[in-house]
């Protein structure tokens, strides 16, 4: 049974954050959102390691922060609150084998899977945002079978997906307590090459990647723990590759951040799959998105992206779309926008 997360929704009406993982230091760059940005948060005493940080994820509860790294230890918490972030958590026991690409928070909250690069190219741990990490989960008996680009919770925390940029691009695991259950079979049209991206809607019916491979996105419906019949494809494409994907709180929007301009994509989503695309923002992202992220209240997307301000940030609403871009951050992103999410 699906079962809405409390926090999620019932957060939009008190102070909400965004995030943004970025190529360079300090890395982490956390802001109130007012909506708009307020003054960018101070720095943790001890910043993700050097080379970036490609994903990050907020627990549900907002008491804690990760990101995914791209150098060792590849997978950084902190706890986190309205005075900003504590003392990190100790690194995990056994770390993940690669530069971490994807990170999500089980809908409890109670583990955290990280998508890396090398193999078993998955590493779940239990968490606990006293504690931190506990000892990683056991691989899953059928691994994926190439680099994990980005890890997903189904709502209702009985299944995770990972992406990856080899055949069959997308696994699905059911997910308990004990960790990974037997893998569901793939879908009978698979996504159509790399993808980077993953996401289910937040009503648990759909799930979808993003791909760097024309026509760059797969959705499906999720039907009794497993895939329907691929959704059609949008019928105005996308263009340039798609790095990341997001629906909006209410599952009646999906948004895709891709590689060539207009940089950001959304549509109109349904039981029925892609609707109508959306005009593009009147002020378009400056480079090539890495991530795009709605807010909780679903008001606002948000795109990480390749050139300054390196995020940009629209009202969005159903029926008119994108609005006026918001003002850039007061502090700016000083690098390459990786990564992007709102608590």
């Amino acid at each position: 049974m699906f079962i809405m997360d409390p926090y999620r929704y019932a957060s939009a009406g008190v102070q909400q954050y965004i995030a943004i993982g970025a190529g360079g230091t300090p890395y982490i760059n956390i802001y109130p959102w007012n909506p708009g940005f307020g003054p960018r948060l101070a720095n943790p005493a001890t910043l993700p390691p050097s080379g970036g940080v490609r994903a990050v994820a907020f627990h549900p509860s907002g008491a804690a922060v990760a990101t995914g790294n791209t150098s060792t230890p590849y997978v950084t918490a902190y706890p986190f609150s309205s005075s900003g972030y504590g003392t990190k958590y100790s690194n995990p026991s056994t770390l993940p084998t690669g530069a971490g690409q994807g990170i999500a928070f089980s809908p409890a909250g109670t583990e955290i899977a990280v998508a890396h690069q090398a193999s078993p190219f998955i590493s779940a741990y239990p968490f606990d945002v006293v504690t931190g990490f506990g000892a990683k989960f056991a691989n899953p008996a059928t691994l994926p079978t190439s680099s994990g680009k980005a890890v997903d919770f189904h709502p209702s925390g009985d299944y995770v997906a990972v992406s990856n940029d080899r055949s069959p691009f997308l696994q699905v695991y059911p997910w308990s307590s004990s960790g990974f259950g037997t893998k569901i079979a793939n879908p009978a049209s698979l996504p159509p090459g790399n993808s980077q991206g993953v996401k289910w809607s937040p009503d648990g019916n759909s799930i979808a990647v993003a791909s760097d491979t024309n026509p760059r996105c797969a959705a499906y419906p999720w039907i009794a723990g497993a895939f329907g019949t691929k959704f059609a494809n949008p019928s105005s494409a996308l263009g340039g590759g798609a790095f990341g994907v997001a629906f909006n709180p209410t599952s009646d929007v999906i948004a895709f951040a891709t590689q060539t301009s207009p940089y950001i994509y959304a549509y109109a989503w349904s039981g029925a799959g892609f609707g109508t695309k959306y005009s593009d923002p009147a002020t378009l992202p400056t480079g090539a998105g890495a991530a795009v992220a709605f807010s909780v209240d679903g008001a606002a997307v948000a795109i990480a992206h390749a050139n300054p301000p390196y995020v940009s940030v629209y009202p969005f609403d159903v029926s008119t779309g994108f609005g006026a871009k918001y003002s850039n951050p007061t502090t700016a992103v000083l690098t390459s926008g990786l990564a992007v999410a709102f608590l």
